[in-house]
């Protein structure tokens, strides 16, 4: 099984070497691990396999951009059906049960809906009509999402990211994060989605400097909750 796999992902081992990274087999041969240490804009880590995520079924691709970003910078976009979901799922949990807050064990992606604003003034219909975006304040996720990112992912809406198809991008502790469904890993989405994570970090990065040179926009809950993060959760 292992030899089998490493043939039908040698385009992507192939792919990685080129750009100076390095490819591994998880330990069970399901799975792969791609990590570039010298990439721009930032060390970047891409793995696929069993998804890590309930709402993500089967199989999922996550990768990690190191940016070393201001750590209030906490901003996510997401699948409109995906956020509506989640939205359900977390009204659910915590109207069904004597829990008052949402505890650690939820994933970001869930706390945020609760906690952040969420941003529906995007300038292009499509993105309003195919993504979610929420973030610490809805200054930080206007500034992220107006602009090439924006135009990123109008674009990957034709076809990298049809509709109702499970996506998420966040800027959380530094970093930049995107996790996607993913049945079978193919060289030509691995590359794509790639690219919409780098311009996603140029764009965060911006935003960061931004609020490094003056914290020009406000901070919320973000501080109280930051301590609840989990540092073994690598994506």
């Amino acid at each position: 099984m292992t030899r089998a796999n490493a043939s039908r992902w040698r385009p992507i081992m192939d792919w990685a070497e080129a750009r100076g990274a390095e490819f591994s087999q998880t330990r069970d041969g399901q799975g792969f691990l791609i990590e570039q240490p010298k990439a721009l804009p930032g060390p970047l880590r891409i793995e696929w396999g069993v998804s890590q995520r309930s709402y993500l079924p089967g199989t999922e691709l996550r990768m990690r951009c190191e940016m070393g970003l201001h750590h209030d910078l906490q901003m996510m976009v997401l699948c409109r059906a995906l956020m509506e979901n989640l939205e359900r799922a977390v009204f659910e949990a915590y109207t069904d049960t004597l829990k008052t807050r949402v505890d650690t064990d939820t994933p970001e992606e869930m706390r945020w809906l609760v906690m952040f604003p969420k941003f529906n003034n995007a300038a292009s219909q499509i993105l309003r009509q195919r993504y979610g975006v929420v973030g610490v304040t809805k200054e930080l996720s206007s500034a992220w999402i107006e602009g090439e990112l924006g135009e990123a992912l109008v674009q990957a809406s034709q076809d990298l990211l049809p509709e109702g198809h499970p996506f998420v991008l966040m800027s959380m502790r530094g970093n930049l994060y995107l996790r996607t469904e993913m049945s079978e890993a193919d060289l030509p989405k691995v590359q794509a989605l790639v690219r919409l994570l780098e311009v996603a970090a140029r764009e965060a990065q911006r935003v960061s400097g931004r609020l490094s040179e003056g914290g020009a926009w406000p901070t919320t809950t973000s501080i109280a909750w930051t301590p609840s993060t989990r540092p073994g959760d690598v994506t």
